[in-house]
């Protein structure tokens, strides 16, 4: 039987590529959207096409809403039998003055970001504690670990992913699940588009590899610690050096 996995966000970007990584490597998987149907329908029937033997399928769920996210475990166990891997990806960004923040950015950005999370995981724990395996990767930034000017409601939440993770994987252990994270530097997707070329080329310039991380390069990631079995509760920083200069 194939493994499974649920890609929260899964439909753009790093989600998208760590879906096509996940089936590439012949997997089931479970492609979470919210808002982007058409994209993550796109996705499905070509991933579909490339990989008949595979059960890849489509999900919409806004992962702020606790029963839309068991939900979705749920559909998950009916279609594949099991859930083997979670990857909670799905978040936002914003760039923002701390004194120009509201409290609707504030709910917006934790509901979305660290509740999101928070959500996902508790759709899919039940099911792996009694199958006594499974493992959950989530997405943080490195913005999590040495915070980002203009983004301070942002790096909060990144950072609560962060311990949320690491408090789960001691707490998880013994049910021989393994939960890590990943913090990816500056990446090449949709969500940097607000980046201008100047200011791309100036990250570029301070990273050692010089250039921006790809999303393949974060699905990669995913990919080893989804099939690595001895390694928990890991912050893995996925950003060509940038915060080691």
């Amino acid at each position: 039987m194939n493994k499974s996995v649920i890609i929260t966000g899964a439909s753009k970007g790093i989600g998208k590529a760590t879906a096509e990584t996940f089936a590439q490597n012949g997997y089931n998987v479970l492609i979470v959207y919210n808002s982007s149907e058409e994209d993550a329908f796109d996705l499905k029937n070509n991933l579909n096409i490339l990989y008949p033997n595979q059960i890849i399928t489509i999900f919409k769920c806004d992962i702020k809403n606790i029963d839309e996210c068991l939900e979705m475990a749920k559909f998950a166990i009916s279609i594949f039998g099991k859930i083997d891997v979670l990857v909670a990806n799905a978040g936002v960004a914003q760039q923002k003055l701390f004194i120009d923040c509201t409290d609707d950015d504030f709910n917006y950005i934790i509901n979305n970001n660290l509740k999101g999370v928070y959500n996902s995981i508790r759709s899919v724990i039940n099911h792996m504690i009694n199958n006594k395996s499974g493992h959950i990767i989530t997405i943080s930034s490195i913005w999590g670990i040495c915070g980002g000017a203009n983004e301070t409601i942002y790096s909060a939440s990144k950072a609560g992913i962060i311990g949320l993770s690491k408090a789960l994987a001691n707490e998880l252990g013994p049910s021989n699940i393994c939960v890590n994270c990943i913090a990816p530097g500056v990446i090449d997707t949709q969500m940097n588009n607000n980046l201008t070329k100047n200011e791309k080329q100036e990250i570029i310039n301070t990273t050692p590899l010089n250039r921006l991380g790809e999303p393949k390069d974060i699905a990669k990631t995913v990919l080893f610690l989804a099939q690595s079995s001895f390694i928990t509760g890991q912050t893995i920083i996925v950003d060509g050096g940038l915060t080691n200069v």
